[in-house]
C-alpha cells in the first residue's frame, strides 16, 4: 500500500495581506518582549495520501470553504467561545479527501516527507479524528503558547508517533503555537499511554 505524509511550512499570511501585516506586529512584539531578533512565522499543514487519495490537512476559517465534502473533522472558538457563537469567530480542522492547501504553491523548504510507513500513516489519519477544539488564539492548556493550526499538525504528529525534535520550521523561522501541540501530545500520553490503534 502507498502511503506517506508530507508537512508544508507555509508564510504567514501567504495570499493575504492583513494577516501577513499583523503577523509581522505580532512578531515584532514578541521578539522585543523575549529580547532576540524578529523571525520569519510559518504556518503548517498536511497533505496525507493512502492508497491513491491524498488529504489535505489544515486548519482554516468555517468560511472560507464552501465544498461540503471538505472533510470537517471538528470547529471550535476564535478567540473566546463568547465570540465562537457567531460564525465569523469559528475555524474547523479538515482532513480534506482530494483537497488543496491553499496557496500551497509559496511553501518554503518543504514538502517534508515525515514517514512512508503504512501503519503510522493510518495512525495521523485515526488521530485527526480525535483533534480537541480548543480555542484558537488562547493558550487554555497553560503551555504557554496559544493554540492553532501549527498546534493541530504537531499534536497529530506527535500522537502518532513521529520524531517531531527533527521536524522545525525552516531557518530563521519559527510556528508559534507548535509547542502547544507537543504539550497536549505529552500530556495525554502521561495519562493515556500510546494511541491505540
Amino acid at each position: 500500500m502507498e502511503a506517506w505524509v508530507d508537512l508544508y511550512w507555509l508564510p504567514l499570511g501567504a495570499g493575504g495581506h492583513v494577516v501577513r501585516l499583523n503577523g509581522r506586529l505580532y512578531e515584532r512584539l514578541a521578539a522585543r518582549r523575549e529580547h532576540r531578533p524578529p523571525l520569519d512565522l510559518y504556518h503548517s499543514g498536511l497533505m496525507v495520501g493512502v492508497d491513491g487519495v491524498t488529504y489535505a490537512v489544515e486548519m482554516g476559517p468555517v468560511w472560507n470553504v464552501s465544498d461540503p465534502h471538505r472533510g470537517v473533522l471538528c470547529e471550535g472558538p476564535v478567540a473566546s467561545e463568547q465570540l465562537g457563537r457567531f460564525r465569523a469567530f469559528r475555524y474547523e480542522v479538515r482532513c480534506w479527501p482530494g483537497g488543496r492547501i491553499p496557496d500551497i504553491a509559496e511553501a518554503v523548504a518543504s514538502p517534508v516527507r515525515t514517514t512512508d510507513d503504512p501503519a503510522q500513516v493510518a495512525a495521523v489519519l485515526d488521530v485527526l479524528a480525535q483533534v480537541p477544539p480548543l480555542t484558537w488564539g488562547r493558550d487554555e492548556l497553560h503551555a504557554g503558547e496559544m493554540w492553532n493550526s501549527n498546534s493541530v499538525v504537531s499534536w497529530a504528529l506527535a500522537r502518532s508517533g513521529h520524531d517531531t525534535d527533527a521536524l522545525r520550521p525552516p531557518a530563521g523561522g519559527r510556528a508559534p503555537g507548535w509547542d502547544a501541540g507537543l504539550h497536549l501530545a505529552m500530556r495525554q500520553r502521561r495519562t493515556e499511554g500510546p494511541l491505540r490503534r
